[in-house]
């Protein structure tokens, strides 16, 4: 999906005119143009790096040291050709705004000081300008960016819509992201370590028990399990869980995991919650709305006319 939620976001946060009144609004799809908006015409002075400091609101926690490593030798053949952006503190110190990753590798490469851009902006408008800035990148861990999204929601009292609009994504995909965090903290560490995928997390939240889903999501580490595997392991669980004690009278085996798997693709098709049930042909399909604007964009997501 284009990117068209950040210029506008910035305009009204920074003051003035947004983009789309000024002039056409810039391509923001990629971070460089996205640390452009943040510059705007100010001039770029040389800091000492030690009067910098990271901002705390800063949705990414983690920097792998690979990636900074390979970023510090551009630096230290090419300079930082894009400033840092930051804003004066009260005790002298400048707190980024945004550049986290080249103020680090600057580091790494030795630098003495290097090339930022100061700008006025309140603690409001640093948490917000951060966290889009951040959010718009591709290489957060699926927790980062849920959490990103959550405290862009509590801040500023958006809706998921509003959210959205300011970070260029649809909908569906920050619900299906807040979904994330629902999960046990044993197990949105593997997802946040990379040993479990996005995809084995929503089959994994199909199951409401919090210690099920660590134990499923041992068992997937434990046997490297497919997601596809995993969606069979908990359709297992789910069925022996219902015929406990019972005759099984022929029904199929495998259609809790059909059912899991649709009720899953729903929720990220709609982005809200979907609860789906089947027996023998028969069932219920429950979607839920929590305002009319989200009723709307459910109908005409389904080609309805409201």
């Amino acid at each position: 999906m284009a990117k068209t939620g950040l210029g506008r976001g910035l305009g009204a946060l920074l003051g003035g005119k947004t983009a789309a009144e000024s002039h056409p609004a810039p391509d923001t799809s990629s971070p460089e143009t996205t640390q452009a908006t943040l510059a705007g015409s100010a001039s770029t002075l040389e800091v000492e790096i030690t009067k910098i400091r990271p901002c705390p609101s800063q949705p990414r926690k983690e920097f792998d040291r690979q990636p900074l490593e390979e970023l510090a030798e551009s630096i230290k053949i090419n300079g930082i050709i894009q400033p840092l952006v930051a804003r004066q503190t009260d005790n002298g110190q400048l707190e980024l705004i945004a550049g986290e990753r080249r103020w680090r590798a600057a580091q790494i490469a030795g630098l003495d000081t290097v090339p930022v851009i100061i700008r006025k902006a309140n603690d409001a408008q640093v948490l917000e300008l951060a966290l889009v800035e951040n959010l718009q990148r591709e290489d957060l861990n699926p927790i980062e960016e849920a959490q990103g999204y959550a405290l862009l929601i509590d801040a500023f009292n958006l809706t998921q819509e509003e959210t959205a609009q300011r970070v260029g994504k649809s909908r569906a995909a920050i619900a299906n992201a807040l979904r994330l965090l629902n999960l046990p903290e044993k197990t949105l560490d593997h997802l946040k370590a990379g040993r479990l995928s996005v995809g084995h997390a929503k089959v994994i939240l199909g199951v409401e028990n919090a210690s099920h889903q660590d134990l499923i999501s041992e068992k997937v580490l434990k046997d490297s399990l497919s997601v596809r595997q995993t969606e069979e392991l908990i359709a297992d669980l789910l069925d022996t869980s219902s015929t406990s004690g019972k005759k099984k009278t022929g029904a199929n085996p495998n259609r809790e995991v059909h059912v899991t798997s649709l009720e899953n693709r729903l929720k990220e098709k709609l982005g809200t919650k979907v609860s789906l049930t089947y027996r023998d042909g028969k069932g219920a399909l429950t979607i839920k709305y929590f305002s009319d604007e989200d009723l709307e964009r459910i109908l005409k997501i389904l080609d309805i006319e409201a």
